[in-house]
């Protein structure tokens, strides 16, 4: 071992050892990582991603690392949460992996999180959290053990829950990164081979308070969004995701939670109001009819209107608060990172995924 902390599985003897570690979703990321070595073999897709159901029974399935709005934005009070971080995909639809949610505790409030701050009850279990001496009462705000406080609580604490944690196929997909750059789109409609691309590249930013050591952005690329628990090459799990798209139907969407009209450091972050109108108008259809323009170097293409959200916010060229030749520069620099991310993989992805790269 080269550190005091380890996690070791054991496939043929079905076994796992953690050691060193005072973090317990260590063993739920464990199982997670078994399941993306069985699932396939079964014809089952594993996926790092929540879900949840509209009335109607429309699935949506949300991809995306921390920081960029996947627990937020699948908690939507007109729609049944299935499940927030695993769920695999067969032949009769999706299920999920755990019967419970796994949240962050710092600076939980009943004001920002409130069905997450109720989730808290008995049957709950807090980790690393800090208690008053004198109230014994949790101080969320605390982070003296660590930043990365948890609660793990069944479902069933969650009141818009769907049990069994069950839905048909999946209607829409979308991956949800955090653009600290300020170039990419909103939301962009994505082809099934750009689909593969992005997916495989799991690009977002590490801002500060994702994890600790960041205090500035950075870029950051996780395969599949869930690098850690991958045991096949990326384009295994990418092939049968746009196998799954193409047999049932399914829209890909990516949709930037982050910076609109220049970088972290001179914009502002796009408000939560405006991707929640963007999710809205993706699950009613109507993004699926909507017209569109394209994103140079990238080709994404991007809707000229959405109902709730400013027009000259959904393309990050007109909404770049700098000059032309400063936002091209940027562009390029961020599909330069892309490209340069993606070497990785290129001896066994696809040409289709090849060719829905940047193109520079």
């Amino acid at each position: 071992m080269t550190s005091t902390t380890s996690v070791s599985v054991n496939f043929k003897r079905n076994e796992m050892v953690i050691l060193g570690s005072e973090y317990a979703g260590e063993m739920k990321k464990g199982i997670f990582t078994v399941m993306h070595y069985l699932m396939p073999k079964a014809g089952v897709l594993s996926l790092h991603s929540s879900a949840n159901e509209g009335p109607d029974g429309d699935v949506s399935l949300f991809f995306g690392l921390s920081g960029t709005g996947k627990t937020t934005l699948s908690a939507d009070p007109k729609r049944l949460l299935i499940g927030d971080d695993e769920h695999c995909w067969s032949d009769d639809g999706i299920f999920n992996i755990e019967g419970g949610c796994y949240a962050k505790c710092i600076d939980l409030s009943a004001e920002k999180e409130p069905d997450i701050f109720n989730a808290i009850r008995f049957g709950a279990i807090l980790e690393n959290v800090v208690l008053d001496e004198e109230t014994r009462q949790v101080d969320y705000s605390d982070d003296f053990l660590t930043e990365n406080t948890r609660c793990a609580y069944p479902i069933y604490h969650i009141p818009n829950a769907k049990i069994p944690c069950m839905g048909s196929h999946p209607k829409n997909i979308i991956l949800l990164t955090c653009d600290a750059f300020g170039v990419l789109p909103p939301v962009s409609k994505l082809t099934a081979e750009q689909a593969m691309y992005h997916f495989i590249s799991g690009y977002t930013t590490k801002v500060p308070g994702t994890e600790d050591g960041i205090l500035e952005p950075q870029a950051t690329f996780s395969a599949c969004f869930g690098a850690p628990f991958l045991v096949l090459h990326p384009q295994r799990y990418a092939t049968m995701l746009a196998q799954k798209m193409s047999e049932h139907k399914a829209d890909a969407w990516l949709i930037n939670t982050g910076w609109i009209g220049g970088s972290a450091a001179t914009a502002k972050r796009c408000p939560l109001k405006y991707t929640r109108a963007i999710l809205d108008a993706i699950h009613s259809g109507e993004l699926a009819q909507a017209e569109y323009e394209d994103l140079a170097i990238f080709g994404l293409r991007i809707p000229k209107a959405v109902t709730g959200v400013p027009s000259e916010l959904l393309n990050p060229k007109t909404a770049w608060q700098g000059t032309p030749e400063e936002f091209d520069a940027s562009l390029r620099n961020v599909g330069q990172m892309f490209v340069e991310n993606f070497k990785t993989y290129e001896d066994e992805a696809a040409p289709e995924t090849l060719a829905a790269g940047p193109k520079l």
